[in-house]
């Protein structure tokens, strides 16, 4: 038995959520409702100004390891943080929610923690300023051989493809997992990064993996096409099971020669962060626990529902009590 089912690898960023005025988006001219990037001085401008905050372990693969993990399955997660007060903060949450941290805060880098500075606004708004810091520095160093080795499931977070160390991070844990009998599968994660890098990311799709899951934005992006099901044609050629999220429209996956197109439910979201980090969560729980797959497709929509229905990237609802409620657990 392998040690864990389910192991990702991915940017390890701490979100920093507090409470703003409309009058303080405008005093420190942050764009409202969006997400943009900030460097190290920018973020510790916007850092000193937080009085108080809700902080919260996060990054897009990370938040998928961790439903995982709520769901009662082995999980670990490779990132990289600093040894730090967010870092040590990350660490120690990642373990209290019963998934492995699996890298000691590095204390050999001088980049501090990812942070992402959420300001929140009477009217619910999330503004969003990220700073990727020490993040951007995982490597192949950082790749515990032991720890892959042993996965069931290997899941890399497409984000990290920006550079060449953690492309070469992902060749290493794709190839170890698949040669220890697990399976290695990405998340595209943004069509800007495949635009930046596409002929590494169609190559590895092709060459390396087992899975490749998206939306429909992502799916198109990698063939530079406006037609889905043609993106999705050539995507299936190239790589064994695709997962293609499509909003209202359901999820389309396709295994060689199956295809299965599961609905959702309309649900008015609250908050969409997150919703397809936990929908990947459901899936590969249902991957991992060996369901077919339109089973996996439909606790995905599940966990999706459940994260966009309040704020915050992670469940707060009993999510096996939503399965069984569907029939899809015992």
């Amino acid at each position: 038995m392998t040690k864990y089912q389910v192991v990702g690898i991915g940017n390890a960023v701490v979100d920093v959520i507090s409470q703003s005025t409309e009058a303080f988006l405008d005093e420190m001219s942050i764009d409202k409702g969006i997400m943009q990037l900030v460097d190290q001085d920018r973020s510790e401008a916007l850092f000193s100004q937080i009085d108080q905050s809700v902080q919260t372990s996060g990054g897009s693969v990370a938040n998928t390891v961790s439903g995982v993990g709520s769901l009662g399955l082995r999980t670990a997660f490779i990132g990289r943080v600093r040894d730090d007060a967010l870092g040590n903060f990350y660490a120690k949450s990642m373990i209290d929610e019963g998934t492995d941290f699996v890298n000691d805060p590095a204390i050999d880098d001088d980049l501090p923690t990812s942070r992402c500075m959420i300001f929140v606004t009477p009217d619910g708004e999330r503004s969003m300023n990220t700073y990727l810091g020490i993040s951007t520095n995982l490597g192949p160093k950082d790749v515990s051989e032991e720890v892959v080795s042993n996965a069931a499931i290997m899941f890399l977070e497409g984000y990290l493809f920006d550079k060449d160390a953690g492309k070469e991070a992902f060749l290493k844990a794709s190839r170890m997992t698949r040669a220890a009998g697990g399976k290695a599968g990405i998340a595209i994660s943004d069509p800007f990064c495949v635009n930046r890098h596409r002929a590494d990311f169609l190559r590895m799709i092709g060459d390396e993996l087992d899975f490749v899951m998206g939306n429909e934005a992502e799916i198109k992006s990698l063939f530079e096409t406006d037609n889905l099901e043609e993106a999705l044609e050539k995507t299936a050629a190239l790589c064994p099971l695709v997962v293609c999220t499509r909003s209202g429209d359901g999820v389309t996956i396709i295994l060689g020669d199956e295809r299965v197109d599961v609905p959702v439910k309309t649900v008015v979201p609250v908050d969409a962060t997150g919703a397809g980090d936990q929908f990947a969560a459901g899936f590969l729980y249902g991957m991992a626990t060996d369901r077919d797959l339109e089973t996996c497709g439909r606790m995905g929509n599940i966990c999706a529902a459940e994260v966009i229905s309040h704020i915050g990237p992670r469940p707060t609802q009993d999510i096996l009590a939503l399965f069984k409620a569907e029939g899809l657990v015992d």
